[in-house]
């Protein structure tokens, strides 16, 4: 029978709990809570970041296969909305050729190079529009020299591709001709003339006598994929957060076996442990 002062495993926890509230263990606490409070954030990033792609596939499956609508009822001289992005629209009038504006440093298949701008002023006198014609490869002979594109065709054209929304400003001044980003506001000072409140990713241009020219190369489909960002946010919420405290649980827990506070649980005797003696 234990003595009076020998430590007893059932009050186990009210140990723990004493030895928490001294002024090292409080200390490690408040570290863990900070981190805890950390990762509760970071997941809630990650999955804000996750339900974003989710909502972008949704758009595409809504909008991208389906049969193009009149740009004017889709796209007006405010921003585009959000759920009208990806939106496919068809629109007549005039290419601008002459204000032809090179967008720099676009990823192409795993190459850097340009996206190509071109106004197309719409019958009617409805507006312009910024055309992405398509992508070319960088010149390799400095920033200055742009590299050939394909002739926007002239006369009346129809075209039809996906609205849309334009890019964040980056800031940064380009020799003339040349955008940093798909930026609307900066692409209209360039050319001297408002446009709409998004751009047309071009999928197909037709003249008035049917035919077709030669364009940039067509950019890839849209990126698809939801990416890790769900599992990243369930390890913050479900490994992360609560990771702190089962470390400061087995660290007091140790500490308190390597003092003599607490006994490690007895191992239990089994009657064939008798019969193997």
């Amino acid at each position: 029978m234990a003595g009076a002062g020998a430590p007893r495993r059932d009050v186990y926890p009210d140990v723990v709990l004493r030895r928490l509230f001294t002024r090292r263990w409080l200390g490690a606490l408040a570290v863990t809570v900070v981190f805890a409070v950390v990762s509760f954030y970071l997941g809630q990033w990650q999955w804000g970041r996750y339900e974003a792609k989710a909502a972008r596939n949704d758009r595409l499956d809504a909008h991208y296969a389906a049969d193009p609508v009149p740009l004017g009822t889709v796209l007006t001289s405010s921003p585009l909305p959000r759920s009208r992005d990806w939106t496919s629209v068809e629109a007549v009038g005039t290419y601008r050729p002459q204000d032809q504006l090179y967008v720099r440093n676009r990823p192409n298949a795993g190459v850097y190079g340009y996206e190509v701008l071109v106004p197309l002023d719409l019958t009617g006198g409805t507006g312009t529009v910024l055309v992405n014609r398509g992508w070319v490869v960088n010149s390799g002979r400095g920033a200055d020299v742009l590299p050939p594109v394909p002739a926007a065709p002239p006369g009346e054209v129809t075209v039809t591709g996906w609205v849309r929304p334009g890019e964040a400003s980056l800031g940064r001044d380009l020799p003339d001709g040349q955008l940093p980003s798909m930026n609307l506001a900066e692409a209209s000072a360039a050319i001297g003339t408002p446009v709409l409140g998004g751009y047309v990713l071009l999928e197909s241009e037709r003249t008035a006598d049917g035919g077709t020219a030669a364009r940039p190369t067509a950019l890839e489909p849209p990126d698809r994929s939801l990416g890790p960002h769900q599992a990243y946010a369930f390890q913050w919420w479900l490994a992360a957060m609560p990771a702190g405290f089962v470390l400061i649980w087995l660290g007091i827990r140790r500490e308190l076996r390597e003092e003599g506070a607490i006994r490690p649980k007895a191992k239990k005797h089994r009657i064939w442990d008798d019969e193997d003696e």
